[in-house]
């Protein structure tokens, strides 16, 4: 076996260092955090993910992620652990809010960079990591607080390192007793970012490519029970404290959340089949020309190269296919694919173009520099026309409310407002819940409601029938409410309340009990208990 793999590759490798220079490594991460400061959280998925973690700060509790002091557990916890942790370290800010992210993104850029370097050539490993940074939806996943660049950096390490493994196994036969246990590792880490994934898309990229030349005893090599070990230590401690504390745990998650909602039609962002080749080839668009190589077949069978193009194949066709088969597609579960694609245009583009030949290297940076063009074009547009946020009535909250005083969201959930107002008591939110199409949504309201069948009791004094928001106002002397315009009307009430604040659509209003006008629309009996009556 040893023997005729050696004909497959290099008889000299270029680097024998799988770690990527300090200098190379700053650079990136300074690139890819450039602008993560420069816009407010987007809602839904940064105010979510960024609040839930927010929460778990708040409440000392690091175990069980909470949506507005409820149990969620749409996904497992190491997003949360690791922007709680920065919340906690750097401040709340919005850097620290993406670090995440960040780092998923960093992960996986030094990673591809790393492997390239050691199994390509120094010139194919810098082409590539330069491309990979400008590509526009790596650059703007990294910057976007959800878990989809977290479990792309842990998939791309993970695939990274056991393809090391691998390919180390067929020159020396042996693999790297390091890369083999960082491999099992790194898919420990992408489980708890995500779920399965984590585990099923480098499993089934690295299967795909041994099996597919005719690889067994290789494969037969990267299985280690002490790997099994060490994934199971960092798995296995979360899911059994969540299914010992919360019953119906396992099923929810991964029942619900893994296989309804992959195979499912029933949630939002229903996109066609074709959708994420069409993403990939827009956001690649400038660096579309490098792929001719690619369609000869004596390209991918190339002395030396073959097996590693082989794999980034297998890793761009799998996630390809895999994510493409599910009816409901964002554009962020794509990103596992983005290193193997930008990889191999690099390849294709150094290949065509050998080092030395006059002004081959000055040729890459027009595509590369459009990218990057682009992607900053891209998030600074955002910046400069957010999109809805509850910054504003946050600050006004922040500046006239009193400890204590209740807060109450009309038919809506705004997920960044504990984190930005500084709630640190859950916001009870006013709707139909006991209406049977509330489940039916793939909204924030199935959010909430299902995060509630967790914590019943709890779910009583958060999830308030507007037929019980009056004599629950009447409680307290002074109450705060949110409300979007198109739902204000149904509460009366408000028209007698003071209006603080009115920002794209969103009002918020300061409800004085005290007021015989408000305390006659609200049908008060008795006396309130003390507030801010006279603030």
């Amino acid at each position: 076996m040893t023997g005729q793999a050696v004909k497959t590759l290099p008889a000299e490798l270029p680097s024998q260092r799988l770690l990527p220079d300090a200098a190379v490594a700053l650079a990136a991460l300074a690139w890819l955090a450039a602008l993560a400061w420069a816009r407010p959280l987007m809602l839904p998925d940064e105010g979510r993910y960024v609040g839930v973690a927010w929460e778990m700060l708040q409440s000392g509790d690091w175990l069980t992620p909470t949506l507005d002091g409820l149990p969620y557990f749409h996904k497992p916890p190491l997003f949360y652990w690791i922007t709680a942790a920065s919340l906690k370290l750097l401040g709340v800010h919005l850097l620290a809010s993406r670090l995440a992210p960040l780092l998923g993104a960093w992960v996986a850029a030094m990673a591809l960079y790393a492997f390239a370097r050691r199994w390509w050539d120094e010139r194919s490993a810098r082409t590539a990591l330069a491309v990979l940074l400008a590509q526009p939806l790596f650059y703007g996943g990294s910057q976007f607080a959800n878990l989809d660049m977290l479990v792309a950096g842990c998939i791309t390490l993970t695939i990274v390192l056991l393809a090391h493994g691998a390919l180390a196994f067929e020159r020396d036969g042996r693999v790297p007793r390091a890369a083999l246990l960082g491999g099992y590792a790194a898919a420990a880490f992408g489980v708890l970012a995500k779920g399965l994934i984590g585990i099923v898309i480098p499993t089934a990229v690295i299967g795909l490519w041994l099996l597919g030349r005719r690889r067994g005893r290789t494969l037969r090599a990267l299985l280690s029970w002490r790997g099994a070990l060490v994934f199971a230590a960092l798995v296995a401690p979360w899911f059994i404290a969540m299914s010992r504390l919360h019953p119906g745990f396992a099923e929810y998650f991964f029942v619900v959340q893994h296989f309804k909602r992959y195979a499912s039609a029933g949630f939002n962002n229903i996109q066609p089949l074709w959708f994420y080749a069409a993403l990939l080839g827009l956001c690649t668009l400038p660096w579309l020309a490098w792929a001719r190589p690619t369609l000869k077949r004596a390209w991918w069978t190339a002395p030396g190269r073959g097996a590693q193009r082989g794999l980034l194949l297998s890793w761009l066709g799998f996630t390809l296919v895999f994510f493409s088969l599910p009816r409901s597609k964002l554009a962020g579960y794509i990103l596992p694919a983005v290193p193997a694609l930008m990889l191999l245009l690099a390849d294709a583009w150094c290949s065509r173009h050998p080092a030395g030949v006059a002004r081959s290297a000055s040729r890459t940076w027009p595509a590369t520099a459009l990218g990057a063009v682009i992607g900053l074009g891209v998030v600074g547009w955002i910046a400069l026309h957010p999109a809805r946020t509850s910054a504003e009535l946050a600050q006004v909250l922040r500046e006239h409310r009193l400890p204590g005083e209740p807060v109450w969201l009309l038919e809506g959930y705004p997920f960044d407002l504990r984190l930005l107002a500084s709630l640190e008591a859950p916001v009870p939110v006013v709707d139909r819940w006991s209406l049977p199409q509330t489940r039916a949504r793939d909204d924030w309201r199935r959010e909430l409601v299902d995060a509630a069948g967790f914590a019943p009791r709890r779910a009583q004094d958060v999830l308030v029938e507007p037929a019980e928001l009056a004599a629950r106002l009447c409680r307290r002397a002074v109450n705060w409410v949110v409300a979007d315009e198109d739902v204000a009307w149904k509460y009366p009430f408000l028209r007698r309340a003071q209006v603080l604040a009115s920002v794209r659509q969103q009002t918020l209003w300061r409800v004085d009990t005290a007021s015989p006008a408000l305390r006659a629309a609200l049908n008060c009996a008795g006396t309130p208990s003390a507030g801010s009556a006279g603030r």
